[in-house]
């Protein structure tokens, strides 16, 4: 079966297509969560709390893969496939070895392609279960968090910078114009204590009366918690960062045109003072012409009336 493809033969017929072609929405990023060869019970832990903070947007495996390897050339060939498999634009890649403990990364993808890739090795981490709170301030499912970043290496050290972003894509959710108050019931505060090495803690909010229309803030630790130590990281390709930076291309906005739900479209011309007083009139004006035609013809009236002037009988 051979299908006809319309292609515009000039500007004007491309314009008209790409009017009528159907927008493109873009969805919520979903993350993916994958097991290593060997992983230790503290990794396990940490992907299970992973999942559990994005459990309303996540995939997770927990077959051991050994053809895994994010920072080798080809070896990140599997990850692109589990991403276009499941549709996820996060990946969170868990992996332990004599050489790197514990190590942890964290990865974006663009067009089901490796976008930029980050790795951190786990220290003193506490899960969610070895927390004890009132459980009515958990977190619920669908919930925004705040995000508090806190020292200076944030803009300094290029590790933290990357490490910040790839953070908020992870764990902020899907972007929102309008947000209510209450659905933001918790924060992820990030302290950086070196260039390479950030404290990470998950807390609850809690709104108390302040006698204001703005409540007083408490925060109740509720876990997971961990430091955070950058081993290495790789920055986007320019070519792949320039083509996922592109933006949907808005209709320009006319000036001084307005819609109006009765009458339609509205526009405003705004003329320039004529000054009328200073304009030089020629004696080629229609109007002059018309005026002498009138005159000649009136005095040509008044001197017959001269010449056979009416006699009264």
């Amino acid at each position: 079966m051979v299908a006809a493809i319309r292609v515009p033969k000039s500007r004007r017929a491309k314009r008209e297509l790409l009017k009528h072609a159907p927008k493109l929405v873009e969805t919520g990023k979903k993350t993916l969560i994958l097991h290593g060869t060997k992983t230790s019970a503290v990794l396990n832990s940490v992907l299970s709390d992973i999942y559990h903070l994005k459990r309303d947007n996540a995939v997770k495996y927990t077959k051991k893969n050994d053809k895994i390897r994010p920072f080798e050339s080809g070896g990140e060939s599997s990850l692109e496939f589990f991403s276009l498999k499941t549709d996820c634009s996060l990946i969170v890649y868990g992996s332990h070895s004599k050489k790197r403990l514990n190590n942890l990364v964290l990865g974006r993808t663009y067009d089901h392609h490796i976008y930029d890739l980050v790795e951190v090795g786990i220290e003193n981490y506490k899960s969610m279960e070895s927390f004890v709170y009132d459980k009515k301030l958990a977190p619920k499912l669908g919930s925004k968090p705040f995000f508090a970043f806190i020292g200076e290496h944030f803009e300094s050290a290029e590790e933290l910078k990357h490490l910040k972003e790839v953070l908020l894509d992870l764990f902020r959710g899907e972007v929102v114009e309008n947000l209510n108050l209450a659905g933001v019931d918790r924060i992820y505060v990030c302290t950086a204590i070196s260039p390479t090495t950030v404290y990470m803690m998950h807390c609850a909010v809690r709104l108390k009366r302040s006698g204001t229309s703005i409540p007083r803030m408490e925060l109740v630790e509720v876990g997971p918690s961990m430091d955070l130590v950058v081993r290495r990281h790789r920055l986007p390709v320019e070519s792949l960062k320039k083509e996922a930076m592109k933006t949907a291309e808005h209709s320009k906005k006319m000036k001084n045109v307005t819609k109006d739900p009765v009458h339609g479209k509205l526009g405003k011309v705004y003329m320039p003072d004529q000054e009328v007083g200073k304009m030089t009139l020629s004696n080629d004006v229609k109007g002059l012409k018309r005026e002498r035609r009138e005159a000649k013809k009136n005095k040509e009236h008044s001197k017959k009336q001269k010449v056979n002037p009416s006699s009264e009988s």
